[in-house]
């Protein structure tokens, strides 16, 4: 998955890229995420899936990226699929096309928007392993959830120097699975 992040020429702080999954795909159609998805043998190594997976769904030049980090690995409870968030900034706002495939929408969105109150919220859901929090956020015609609000969390407890004291990360983390 890539987090990719710029700063709005306009002087509205950081963004980040987000997906509407398109609803020609098998599974999580509609949903918002990052972009990504499985790894190919040709692929040298998790970055190099992350750039090709957006190359192929939003048309962003795999050379603007650039690698800052990695927030932590996520297992998806639905798929139990392997998520690795690799967080890299962009060099301004990029040119996205999203491929109607895969993709049914590119949401540019302000970091400042997803940290307002009325954005974000929590749940706690049972489950057999006991209570689960799962974080949401709340955009104008979209919710965030699951793997991705998750991720979307981390990025911003970073980001704000905040600790993240949620005890499974809005639900989500490797080690849980």
């Amino acid at each position: 998955m890539l987090v990719a992040l710029f700063d709005d020429p306009e002087g509205a702080g950081p963004h980040v890229v987000l997906t509407r999954r398109s609803p020609r795909l098998a599974s999580h159609t509609h949903e918002v995420s990052f972009p990504g998805g499985r790894h190919d043998p040709d692929d040298a190594d998790l970055w190099t899936t992350a750039l090709r997976e957006a190359k192929e769904e939003i048309g962003l030049d795999p050379s603007l990226p650039r690698l800052l980090g990695r927030l932590d690995p996520v297992v998806t409870v639905g798929s139990g699929s392997l998520i690795q968030p690799f967080v890299a900034v962009l060099g301004g706002s990029p040119e996205l096309e999203p491929n109607p495939d895969e993709v049914e929408a590119v949401r540019i969105v302000a970091l400042s928007e997803l940290v307002r109150d009325e954005v974000y919220r929590e749940e706690i859901w049972p489950r057999a392993e006991g209570p689960w929090s799962i974080t949401f956020f709340e955009l104008e015609g979209d919710t965030v959830w699951g793997a991705t609000a998750a991720m979307l969390r981390q990025l911003l407890a970073l980001g704000l120097g905040a600790e993240d004291d949620t005890e499974h990360h809005g639900g989500y983390r490797a080690d849980d699975a």
